[in-house]
């Protein structure tokens, strides 16, 4: 398909996923758009376009078996891996009121979604000279910021969906980081921290920073030089405490 890096990044038609697509077009990269709905991923890989990026939309909905495989058997080269997409869940409703489907149906995109999408690109990864899995995930998936009565998050009320997701994740990202060693992959979880878009629009504090702050960690690991570190959670100022 191309002689350039290749990224693919999930979800990636808005918010914080679309700028890290605009970042790594940046860097010189092609950049595969990944988006749910084809109509939107198309327009937003125009924009980019119009912007002198090499960035081609393609149809991926992780929870779809059928469009991970069919985008996987697309390409034909793939160094970087931005699993950025993600959904919240309710906010409002504390693990008490919380039924298991609603339950499932965000561990299927925050979780298994990755986990399919990962292993469907696995073979390309396997082949590029300096492969990169980035994870997106989210400060809120920080036990150790849940439990310390100084931090702000041990305030927040009490959730079964998203934070619990975004911890199984980091767990996720720590395991892919140990098999994956040993074949030159890097694999790291980004915290983004909160951003003023659609995800973060219903919160009742008002939040300054933009999507393109919240993906800049993810260029970063996305870019990291052979000897960089793997298996690890960072945000912007370095390490987060799991």
């Amino acid at each position: 398909m191309t002689d350039k890096t290749t990224a693919l990044v999930t979800g990636a038609n808005k918010g914080i996923g679309y700028e890290v697509a605009a970042g790594l077009a940046a860097h010189g990269m092609t950049v595969l758009l990944g988006s749910r709905d084809r109509t939107r991923g198309e327009q937003a890989a125009a924009r980019l376009r119009a912007r002198g990026a090499d960035v081609r939309p393609i149809v991926l909905d992780v929870t779809d078996p059928a469009t991970i495989e069919a985008a996987a058997a697309s390409l034909t080269r793939l160094d970087v891996l931005v699993n950025n997409a993600g959904i919240s869940g309710p906010v409002d409703r504390p693990p008490s009121a919380t039924d298991a489907r609603t339950m499932r149906q965000v561990l299927e995109t925050n979780v298994i979604g990755v986990l399919m999408v990962t292993n469907a690109l696995l073979p390309l990864l396997r082949r590029s000279p300096a492969p990169r899995i980035v994870n997106v995930s989210s400060g809120v998936g920080s036990l150790s910021h849940h439990t310390d009565p100084a931090h702000y998050m041990s305030a927040l009320p009490a959730s079964a969906t998203y934070p619990p997701s975004k911890s199984a994740l980091n767990s996720l990202t720590v395991q892919y980081a140990k098999e994956l060693r040993k074949d030159g992959i890097l694999v790291n979880a980004a915290a983004p921290g909160a951003c003023a878009t659609d995800f973060t629009k219903d919160l009742p504090f008002p939040i300054t920073r933009t999507a393109a702050d919240g993906a800049a960690v993810v260029i970063h690991l996305a870019t990291l030089a052979q000897d960089g570190p793997t298996g690890g959670f960072f945000d912007d100022a370095g390490t987060v405490p799991w």
